[in-house]
């Protein structure tokens, strides 16, 4: 069960996703600041890691998990670490996740060639 949970929520934001694209003029980019936004937003309120107890990976690996690290890993080195862990709990919560993107990126410039448009 654990499985389809994950499915049908990941799933969902990924409808949600493609309606915006499909019914109005945000651009991608614009969608994917929203979710992260709203991924921050519910973790503050504190619907995120309900949702994340429930659907596992299908909440965790959308952007809106990312957004959700991104503010707990800032609660939480502000309370160990005072007025700077607003600038430093973001980054080490997400490290992991951001210092991969970098990497991965790299190496898929390596592998293909850039067209223009």
């Amino acid at each position: 069960m654990e499985y389809l949970w994950a499915f049908l929520v990941g799933g969902a934001f990924c409808l949600i996703g493609q309606i915006l694209i499909d019914k109005t003029k945000l651009t991608p980019a614009r969608i994917l600041v929203a979710y992260v936004v709203a991924g921050v937003f519910l973790g503050a309120i504190g619907v995120y890691p309900k949702l994340v107890d429930f659907a596992g990976a299908g909440a965790t690996v959308p952007l809106t998990g990312f957004g959700n690290l991104i503010a707990r890993g800032v609660k939480e080195h502000v309370i160990r670490d005072g007025f700077w862990g607003i600038f430093t709990g973001g980054l080490c919560a997400a490290a992991g996740g951001i210092a991969a993107a970098v990497i991965f990126g790299w190496l898929a410039s390596l592998v293909f060639k850039q067209k223009d448009k």
